[in-house]
Formats: C-alpha cells, sequence, structure tokens
C-alpha cells in the first residue's frame, strides 16, 4: 500500500473510531438526562434560597411559588433580561400579596447556564444561603445541577426541583440538543 493511501486509511480510521466514541457518549448523556431523578413532583422541598434558571415555561412561577409557600427565604431569578422589570418578567405578581419583593434578586448578567452557576454563586455567598433549589425543566437538570455543584464545589447543599413539560413529554430533539450541550459542558465546565 503507497504511504498516501496508508494515511487516508489511517485517518478514516481514526475518524471512524473518535466519531463511535462521540456517540457512545451522546447516548451515555442522552440516557442520564432521561434517567435523572426527580423528585419535586414527590417531596415536599424547602431550601434557603432557590434560584430560576430563565428561559422555559413555568420556571419563574414555580420559583415564586416556592418564596410564597415560605419553602425558601430568597428567590434568585437568573439570566434575566437587562432591560426587563419584574412585573414584565412575572405579570402574576399582584396576586402574591403576602410575598415581599425584597426577597427576590434579579441576576442580569448570565446568558448561559454557566453563567448561571457562576453570578448564583456569588449570590447565594452574599445570602447566606446554605443549601439552594436550583429551579429548571426536566430535561436541563442534568446539566444544571452537574455545573452548579461543580461551581460551587460542596459548599453548598444543591437540589434540583424541575418544572413538568407543558404538554406531553418533551420532544426528541430538545433532549438531543441538550446532550449536545452536556457533552459540550463536560470538556469545560464539569
Amino acid at each position: 500500500m503507497k504511504p498516501r493511501r496508508r494515511r487516508i486509511a489511517l485517518m478514516l480510521v481514526a475518524g471512524g473510531i473518535f466519531f463511535s466514541i462521540l456517540l457512545w457518549r451522546f447516548v451515555l448523556e442522552v440516557d442520564a438526562i432521561r434517567k435523572t431523578p426527580i423528585h419535586s413532583w414527590t417531596t415536599d422541598q424547602s431550601a434557603d434560597c432557590a434560584v430560576v434558571l430563565t428561559g422555559g415555561a413555568g420556571r419563574v412561577r414555580e420559583g415564586v411559588d416556592l418564596l410564597a409557600r415560605k419553602a425558601i427565604r430568597k428567590l434568585i431569578v437568573s439570566g434575566v433580561n437587562p432591560q426587563a422589570d419584574w412585573r414584565e418578567i412575572f405579570p402574576s405578581w399582584p396576586y402574591y400579596q403576602d410575598t415581599s419583593e425584597d426577597d427576590i434578586v434579579l441576576e442580569r448578567r448570565s446568558q448561559t447556564t454557566f453563567g448561571n452557576a457562576q453570578q448564583t454563586s456569588v449570590l447565594v455567598e452574599a445570602l447566606g444561603c446554605r443549601d439552594l433549589l436550583v429551579v429548571t425543566s426536566q430535561y436541563h437538570m442534568y446539566r444544571a445541577l452537574r455545573t452548579f455543584e461543580a461551581e460551587m464545589k460542596d459548599r453548598i447543599l444543591i437540589q434540583g426541583r424541575a418544572v413538568a413539560p407543558a404538554v406531553g413529554d418533551v420532544a426528541w430533539w430538545e433532549i438531543a440538543v441538550e446532550a449536545a450541550k452536556s457533552l459540550f459542558y463536560g470538556l469545560w465546565a464539569y
């Protein structure tokens, strides 16, 4: 076999092996996302603080409900648009009359899950939180918990509180995208 053909064959074999490993890791991530235990639907959870990761339906309402029920003392809403007002973010606020807006912190700097974890880490320390509920969607929970646990490095107890999908199951492509993000995050975030 000529040297050029041998190099091409080796590159094809190496590429095939790399693609196989990547596909195997992707399948493992999908499996981990689907099997992440969700206790929020069966367990009454409480903590000093909660952080809502914006970007999905029902997340902010779940956080405010925790605050209203006194299951948490402070609520951090992370990833808020810098120009947004609280009443624009949560128009139902007037119905929560027994809840103080002073117990809600709007974090406006982060734009990614990694940024949410970094910015929340600082706020959690400033607020004196000993434990934290991370409020996000069920399919985002696996990556979010791993990112927050890596960022806070055993300084604080972290639990997940998943928000159920609005209608039916999560679409297959949402889990595929989340698995791809988790693969990427696994390289540098956790």
